[in-house]
């Protein structure tokens, strides 16, 4: 009940209906969407209007940025709009990410198989003879063996290199498992302002008496060319001169350079029609200084026009005028060839296009005049034309959506405009067809769940939409299976980002809620970069296979090989105790595990995008992370890892007892089958760096963090093998040039055999391009 006054510049404390108002515009953006600061005025409108077409209220918030008003207080705290979309933001649940889930099944998966392997082979080692110490110490070792331990560490370590390599492409990872998701992404939906476009009201379209022309360039700055009938124009006409500079004269916006990028100073209408003026080739400031003003009627809702007064260079006073069309053309007096008629259907026709349109008159008056009144502007006026402007899209936008069409990601533009301009940008983003393709949010409000569901999966434009039916059409897609990406800046997409399995805010225009709401910020507000992110997460989860693909097979052959020589490998009697002979110590295994293979795992984070990165439609979210071909890869690599190893191990044993003696004999064995291993592990890095192609086709030189890995390890199994105070920690011996040799020889047959089942396996794949996605 409380009655409030304000004034451009304050914010709106809580909700209130308008009892009176001045030329009142508040900016809503932060709340609807809404591109441009509404006009506000006190007449009623319909009991079942959207948020964005109340203009009657004022919303707790939101900042007015011209006139003065009174109202009165309807709503507080939780019952205001920001306090609905509060409750929205609770009831929003996050989303397990499918790397989480994936990693947590293979996890769980991983732990009961090495339990109950190593509980069997406890049995074993009892029933073939083993003592107990030495039956626990072998089923420790198995479990050693066979647990990736290093591999938390190379997924974290794999995910912050790819929060920092999407850093350098504009886009702040906040939670770290993002960085994968946007990769396994199927439906991207997407704010239109400042996203999708460039929130820069921009002329496209003019219209005189004389006919119809078009105007080039996007945004503010002045770049662009005149046509009509799509023939360059290259000397400008007397009517577009007449309509582009009273446009620019009447008129309180300018435009300005700052840090290479164009800035507008005032109204993003009246910063287009500036625009349009410098793009024909009039320098705005020097036409101000040629016509200074006189006078001004400003903009008020009850007459719907702005009127400047301003004397030319010959002396003569003149006044220019922009509004309503409707209104406009009623205070002119029309040449027989401009009915009323044809300049409205005009004004359809750009609106129908999802464009803003202002009309544009002037009038002359003889002799000296000080001061100017709506009264002198009743009727008389010379009809100029027409300005159609619209916030254009993005042009490497286009390009971004046409990627994550080739991608098979779906993208949705979600909007609080109007749908005659959702439409039409969503026209030019190869979103839809037309307006009928447009669903608006009083149609969601009447759908029921089922209803809801068909339109989220075969709508791509949604336009007026309110904050719960973002919140609905996030949940529907995920119902259907769905891995939704959710962008937007203002307080009214919270709950969405909440809720979607990413969230994607906006860094420049963004409020500070949907900053908190989300997963991944965005520095330039711009969708192309969330077409470079889905990029760079199929990359980083390409990556992360790649790594698992190359961990498993060496902690399963270290398996193959103590279950080998459990089952097969004699217990022998050493100093008179029986003891089994074993191919490796507990301490050489966590050398392969923790040293060998984390530090050769960890390059293939940096490998460069497969060829087909977004070429391929997004892997299914229930998709496991250890699949067939994963699965068949690690038995195929660790059998032959296992087969070499033991082999080298029992000949160089067998070969070396009887002239060395069983300790020495052991200990060169063992540091044999180790080093087989290690070298396997080397050859196999590069086998790995594209799991289904040839390197050569990746680039073999492109990841030089390969051979800085490959090269490290070398050294130091080197030092392993050679250095006296290694082989006292490991148990390890010397071995000469020929078993070196003889362990790298045996080691490099990994090489054609995968090369082999990569060539099988390609030649079944099927070669047929996959089709593109434009609706789910």
């Amino acid at each position: 009940g409380d009655i409030v006054l304000l004034a451009s510049g304050d914010r709106v404390p809580a909700d209130m209906r308008l009892l009176a108002a001045r030329n009142l515009q508040i900016d809503e953006s932060a709340l609807t969407g809404e591109s441009v600061p509404v006009e506000k005025d006190p007449r009623p409108i319909a009991i079942d209007a959207v948020v964005g077409d109340r203009r009657s209220m004022a919303y707790g918030g939101t900042l007015v940025t011209s006139g003065t008003c009174t109202a009165v207080v309807v709503l507080t705290g939780g019952a205001t709009e920001l306090g609905r979309i509060s409750k929205l933001l609770n009831e929003a649940v996050e989303i397990q990410t499918p790397l989480t889930a994936a990693l947590a099944k293979v996890g769980a998966w991983l732990t009961v198989a090495v339990l109950a392997i190593s509980a069997v082979l406890l049995g074993v080692s009892l029933w073939r003879g083993y003592s107990i110490a030495d039956a626990l110490l072998v089923g420790i070792t198995l479990a050693v063996a066979t647990i990736p331990e290093g591999l938390p560490a190379i997924i974290t370590i794999a995910l912050a290199i790819g929060v920092q390599r999407m850093a350098r492409r504009n886009a702040v990872v906040r939670k770290l498992p993002s960085v994968e998701t946007l990769g396994s992404t199927t439906v991207i939906c997407s704010d239109k302002t400042g996203t999708l476009t460039r929130n820069e009201m921009t002329v496209g379209a003019l219209f005189t008496p004389a006919g119809q022309y078009a105007l080039s360039g996007v945004g503010y700055a002045p770049e662009g060319a005149l046509s009509r009938d799509g023939e360059a124009v290259s000397a400008v006409p007397d009517d577009v001169t007449d309509l582009v500079k009273a446009g620019a004269l009447c008129n309180d916006a300018s435009v300005y350079r700052e840090g290479g990028a164009w800035k507008l100073s005032g109204d993003p209408t009246e910063g287009a029609l500036a625009v349009a003026a410098e793009k024909v080739g009039f320098s705005v400031d020097a036409l101000r200084r040629e016509h200074p003003r006189v006078d001004v009627v400003p903009f008020e809702s009850e007459h719907q026009f702005m009127a400047t007064l301003h004397k030319d260079p010959s002396g003569e006073t003149r006044a220019y005028v922009k509004g309503a069309p409707e209104v406009v053309l009623r205070m002119c007096d029309l040449p027989p060839e401009m009915t009323q008629r044809r300049a409205l259907d005009e004004v359809s026709r750009m609106a129908s296009q999802g464009m803003r349109v202002l009309a544009v008159a002037k009038a002359r008056f003889a002799g000296e005049k000080a001061d100017l009144n709506p009264g002198d502007l009743a009727g008389g006026l010379t009809f100029l034309g027409l300005q159609g402007m619209i916030d254009p899209p993005r042009p490497e936008a286009i390009e971004a959506i046409r990627a994550c069409h080739a991608a098979g990601i779906t993208v949705k533009m979600i909007t609080g405009d109007h749908h005659a301009t959702a439409g039409a940008i969503g026209k030019e983003l190869s979103l839809c067809r037309d307006g009928s393709d447009v669903v608006t949010g009083p149609e969601l409000s009447k759908m029921s769940d089922a209803e809801l569901r068909r339109a989220a999966a075969g709508t791509n434009v949604f336009a007026r939409v309110a904050p719960e039916h973002k919140l609905r059409l996030v949940r529907a897609l995920q119902e259907e299976g769905h891995v939704v990406a959710m962008t937007g800046d203002g307080v009214n997409d919270a709950p969405a980002l909440k809720q979607a399995n990413i969230g994607v805010a906006m860094g420049i225009t963004g409020t500070a809620v949907s900053k908190e709401a989300s997963d991944v910020v965005l520095a330039d507000d711009n969708f192309a970069t969330i077409a470079a992110a889905v990029e760079e997460g199929r990359r980083i989860y390409d990556n992360l296979v790649k790594s698992l693909a190359f961990v498993l097979p060496t902690n399963l052959a270290l398996g193959f090989i103590l279950i080998a020589a459990v089952l097969f490998f004699p217990i022998q009697q050493v100093a008179g105790e029986w003891a089994p002979l074993m191919p490796m110590l507990p301490s050489q295994i966590l050398w392969v595990n923790l040293v060998a293979s984390v530090a050769l795992s960890l390059p293939l984070a940096f490998e460069v995008k497969e060829l087909n990165v977004m070429k391929r439609r997004p892997r299914r979210p229930d998709e496991p992370i250890m699949g067939t071909f994963v699965i068949a890869r690690t038995l195929l690599a660790a059998a032959v890892m296992s087969a070499g190893a033991i082999g080298l191990f029992l000949w160089e044993y067998w070969t070396e007892v009887g002239r060395v003696g069983h300790a020495v004999a052991l200990a060169e064995a063992q540091t044999m089958a180790v080093t087989t291993v290690v070298l396997s592990q080397v050859f196999y890095l590069f086998n790995c760096r594209s799991l289904k192609g040839s390197v050569l086709k990746q680039g073999f030189f492109a990841n030089p963090i390969v051979f800085i890995g490959a090269g490290g390890i070398l050294l130091l199994q080197l030092a392993f093998i050679y250095v006296p105070g290694m082989q006292s920690v490991f148990g390890t011996a010397a071995l000469d040039v020929k078993a070196v040799a003889t362990s790298a020889a045996v080691a490099a047959i990994i090489v054609p055999v995968i090369g082999l089942e990569k060539w099988l396996r390609g030649e079944r794949a099927p070669s047929a391009p996959q089709p593109a996605a434009e609706t789910v």
